[in-house]
């Protein structure tokens, strides 16, 4: 491919020319009602190219002639140019060169699809024996290759697999009807994402769908809370990471010009990281072929950088990030997270109840809203109450609403204990992405919704 790019380059005469090869294949499978409902799978491959002429974009996306795909972007950027008033720029970056691939010591791929089959069904109907009424195993997988050329220096090939399980139960007495669901992903092989057998993962998810049935409301009102990672990873992401992407700090959020100001506890630093082992969300590298590293977007509190990408650094006058992802070869790179999440404090677990006198454990970070402000509504699945430092009752799932940063800053005691928690979906911003978040176990204050 790089040869074929360096004679586009030169025909053309662009100021810069990014061409992306990827392949991916993809694999899903479904059980329900004691059935297996099917398979999906597929293979697609092809070429998303971009160029930069005279400060305007084009691109183009092609699963056959490359050199058609570059005429096609030049032309666009080249009419784009003329109208346009702000000219963009690229700003430095850490560009990659070499191969990156996923560590494997269990290959998804080594496993035959009726060993997948049966795995799903057994988990399935294992879920079925702890009382619910209805139970929906899916496993995926993701496997993507891709080769990232530069004009200006990069040229990188990239393998990243991705699978992930998601388990869903419905328990029911009479006309109540409990829904509940959880799940698991990671960047590696089954021996990372099975830590936990499939069919006990299954069970547990079960379990507490029954437990749920019969659990009461909480009392609403503002509460102290003691958060689960996966809601720590939620509130990271929804409320504070969608805050700090560059592309929606330029058009006004909550985090404009606070750079250098404190917007959370002295107890906080929160990073987005494009390598984080297992984490779901690792890339190795972002689509415009820049380094994926570390990036501490809050430092004990004070808010130190957003998440750019190439043009975006430019604006800000700094290095990308790594943050410009594609999803497919069909869509143009956005700004968007990897791994986000906060790094653990020194409490343990255990203390943190043990200091609580009143309060609420919260578990099982939902879907949920989150604006430009910080100002967020999260549904939450479990709530367990916690009197004179014990946990004493289970509390059916509810909402938690407040502003993320003010949250952020009543935090007052953060645990050692740390887990990604978000690996087995997707965030949706006009594509979808995998990613991943998580962090230790915090205390604050929210508002509860309840009876």
């Amino acid at each position: 491919m790089e040869d074929i790019c360096e004679r586009l380059l030169g025909r053309h005469g662009v100021d810069y020319l990014e061409v992306r090869f990827h392949r991916r294949e993809f694999f899903q499978l479904r059980a329900s009602g004691g059935e297996f409902e099917g398979k999906v799978s597929g293979v697609f491959e092809g070429y998303g190219v971009r160029v930069l002429v005279d400060g305007a974009w084009g691109f183009s996306a092609t699963s056959s002639d490359l050199e058609a795909a570059v005429e096609r972007a030049v032309k666009m950027a080249r009419a784009c140019s003329r109208a346009k008033k702000e000219k963009a720029e690229l700003g430095e970056a850490r560009l990659a060169t070499g191969e990156f691939t996923t560590p494997l010591r269990d290959d998804p791929r080594d496993h035959s699809v009726d060993e997948k089959v049966e795995m799903v069904l057994r988990t399935e109907r294992a879920m079925r024996e702890e009382g619910v009424a209805a139970a929906t195993v899916l496993y995926r997988e993701y496997v993507d290759k891709k080769h990232i050329w530069t004009s200006d220096g990069a040229n990188v090939r990239i393998t990243t697999v991705k699978p992930s399980a998601i388990f869903m139960a419905y328990a029911r007495e009479g006309d109540r009807v409990i829904s509940h669901y959880r799940g698991h992903g990671v960047t590696g092989g089954w021996d990372a994402l099975f830590t936990i057998p499939m069919e006990e993962r299954g069970r547990a998810v079960a379990r507490e769908a029954m437990e749920l049935l019969h659990a009461p409301l909480p009392e609403g009102g503002k509460s102290v809370v003691v958060l689960h990672p996966d809601v720590v990873g939620l509130l990271a992401h929804e409320a504070v990471g969608h805050n700090v992407e560059a592309d929606m700090v330029l058009s006004g959020s909550f985090t404009t010009g606070k750079i250098g100001q404190k917007v959370a506890s002295e107890l906080i630093t929160m990073v987005d990281s494009g390598d984080e082992e297992t984490a779901a969300g690792t890339i190795f590298v972002d689509d415009e072929g820049v380094i994926a590293g570390k990036t501490v977007v809050i430092e004990k509190g004070v808010l130190k950088s957003y998440l750019l990408d190439r043009e975006r650094a430019a604006i800000f006058g700094t290095e990308s990030t790594g943050n410009a992802r594609a999803f497919e070869f069909t869509c143009v790179p956005l700004i968007r997270m990897r791994n986000t999440y906060i790094e653990p404090g020194d409490w343990r677990k255990e203390e943190i109840i043990e200091d609580t006198k009143d309060g609420y454990f919260l578990e099982g970070g939902l879907n949920g809203q989150a604006d430009s402000n910080g100002e967020f509504m999260f549904g939450i699945a479990i709530m367990r109450k916690i009197e004179k430092g014990e946990i004493v009752g289970l509390c059916r799932g509810t909402t938690m609403t407040g502003n993320a940063f003010e949250v952020l800053k009543n935090v007052d005691a953060v645990s050692r204990e740390f887990q990604f928690a978000m690996g087995f979906g997707h965030c949706g911003k006009w594509q979808p992405a995998k990613v991943d978040g998580g962090g230790p176990y915090l205390r604050t204050t929210a508002l509860i919704g309840g009876r």
